[in-house]
């Protein structure tokens, strides 16, 4: 089985990513982007739409087998269960934060085996919510390059934990809002 980051790169399920490649610890890999969740549709050899959905903001650490560390912004549960679906064979016993826009409430829950962090985000960004998460302070994040930064968010915020209210994955499912994202730019 390819590696985690050689699946992404290999199927095209990177989108505008700013980080793809080893980070300053031994063995890790790192991304920040979007990673793709349903594709767009291919119109020719060399033109595809962009993707349907997509795990925006991710933020991902992994080894050569697992994704250690994954945070990202759901703009809809309804995209939970295509995301495990692409991505399972990567997931195991790390750290899962999904930031979710219709998401009701705060709640951690297990999913085909898989533990996952919801949390409700508003208007906040998911790298923000992550430097808050892990008590970092912005200062040095600033000092240091793309790789070490994604290192020192995954470390901080496995470092803390996170304690949520712990539910199974079918109350999860009813905790669903009408919330939509903000939209910017020309109407």
């Amino acid at each position: 089985m390819a590696s985690p980051l050689d699946f992404i790169t290999d199927n095209s399920l990177d989108w505008q990513s700013t980080f793809k490649g080893a980070t300053s610890v031994s063995g890790r890999f790192g991304y920040r982007g979007a990673l793709v969740i349903t594709e767009g549709k291919v119109l020719s050899a060399d033109k595809q739409l962009p993707p349907k959905a997509t795990l925006k903001q991710a933020v991902m650490t992994a080894n050569s087998e697992k994704i250690e560390f994954l945070a990202g912004e759901l703009e809809t549960m309804d995209f939970f269960e295509p995301f495990v679906e692409k991505y399972k064979p990567y997931l195991g016993e790390g750290v899962y934060l999904l930031y979710i826009i219709d998401l009701d409430k705060n709640v951690s829950f297990t999913y085909e085996g898989v533990k996952f962090q919801a949390f409700v985000l508003d208007e906040s960004s998911v790298w923000n919510e992550l430097v808050e998460l892990g008590d970092l302070d912005k200062s040095e994040l600033k000092r240091m390059d793309a790789g070490e930064k994604i290192d020192a968010v995954a470390d901080a915020v496995k470092g803390e934990g996170v304690s949520l209210p712990e539910v199974t994955y079918d109350v999860f499912a009813t905790l669903k809002t009408s919330a939509k994202a903000e939209k910017f730019g020309a109407v």
